[in-house]
């Protein structure tokens, strides 16, 4: 996040930058085949360089439109039998919300007790998504901020990057996979069609405050239009790639205005959490596919604590079920937005850190899905 003193032409270069360094990462691993590379080589060359020192930067608004784009892509490979599969996901799901219990827990408790993190802070920090309203929460309460971020924002980076090599290295998940289609003159009308009605509702659901509503709106939309079979037109396939990097660039900015430092200073905390998330959420996962047909690549993907964006195109980029695994990052968006401050604030009532608020380094609320 540039500081507020800067110009707009200052922020217009910080954002060129930004973009220009995920590109360069994204192009990188995406040509070489690495999975879901473009969305990856991304995430990683801007975290980097936002750890450099460089001005990563994304604006609200543009990361508003590439969610609404991000939702209208997913959207396109949904067909009538995909709908058809729908139903067998209530087990599954009543299943994520025990692991995500269970992971929350578990990770609050390692918080509290190896690093001596207060109860609140520690519940915050091991929250399974919903970043947004954790750090707006964390901010209200005087939690320790900065960690709670780097915590969250290593979880939400380490698993775009590692999830998909994983997988393919386990054999559990296609190589890399193209996106969306060829741009077919004939069907512009259709695709404006698309973008129009998707963006449209988009904007509906985000005005009630749903959460990730942008993305989820978007892409609900354009599943009914490719589900109903009144849409067959798919965003092109260059498109596609541009948006998982622009995406990218989203989540690697989540570093900026992190110093090495104090990255440094809350790495064991960050990646412990992580493990204890990963260990907890892949025992589940592992459980549900042992009683049941799903796939261990679909499964793996719903329940991890990622971002729900980032998860869903990997879900794609690997020819993953997107539905599946957007039908259960929504339920975990969901609980997490509406329980974490309703819980956080009742666990502050009975032991309130007292903390100068002034003293808290500045961190801006991310404008992120997850």
């Amino acid at each position: 996040m540039p500081p507020p003193s800067q110009t707009k032409r200052e922020k217009s270069f910080n954002v060129a930058e930004t973009l220009a360094v995920a590109a360069a990462g994204g192009c990188t691993l995406g040509l070489l085949g690495v999975p879901a590379g473009w969305l990856s080589g991304a995430t990683l060359a801007v975290a980097a360089a936002a750890l450099a020192g460089r001005p990563m930067y994304m604006p609200l608004r543009l990361a508003q439109v590439i969610f609404v784009f991000i939702g209208i892509s997913l959207g396109g490979v949904v067909t009538p039998a995909t709908l058809q599969s729908i139903a067998a996901y209530p087990f599954s799901v009543v299943t994520l919300l025990v692991v995500m219990v269970a992971t929350a827990a578990a990770a609050a408790l390692y918080l509290e007790r190896v690093h001596g993190w207060d109860r609140t802070s520690a519940f915050l920090g091991s929250a399974p998504g919903a970043l947004s309203q954790v750090i707006a929460t964390a901010a209200e309460l005087g939690a320790e901020l900065r960690g709670i971020a780097i915590v969250q924002s290593v979880r939400v980076v380490m698993l775009a990057i590692a999830l998909p090599a994983g997988l393919v290295l386990l054999g559990q998940a296609g190589p890399a996979a193209r996106l969306g289609g060829e741009l077919n003159i004939g069907s512009l009308d259709q695709l404006a069609l698309l973008v129009a009605v998707s963006a449209a509702v988009a904007v509906l659901v985000h005005a009630v405050h749903f959460p990730g509503g942008l993305l989820f709106g978007s892409m609900v939309a354009s599943a009914a239009l490719h589900g109903s079979g009144y849409i067959d037109a798919v965003m092109p396939w260059w498109a596609a790639n541009i948006a998982m990097m622009a995406l990218g660039a989203v989540t690697g900015s989540r570093f900026a205005g992190t110093t090495m430092k104090t990255l440094l200073r809350f790495a064991l905390a960050a990646f412990g959490t992580l493990a204890v998330s990963v260990a907890i959420s892949a025992a589940g996962a592992l459980l549900l596919v042992a009683l049941s047909p799903l796939r261990i690549a679909d499964v793996m993907i719903a329940f991890a604590p990622g971002a729900a964006d980032a998860m869903m195109l990997l879900a794609l980029a690997l020819s993953v079920d997107p539905v599946y695994v957007g039908a259960h990052h929504l339920t975990r968006i969901f609980f997490v937005a509406f329980l974490t401050p309703i819980v956080a604030r009742s666990m502050h009532r009975r032991s309130p850190r007292r903390i100068d608020k002034k003293k808290l380094p500045p961190i801006a609320k991310p404008p992120f899905q997850d």
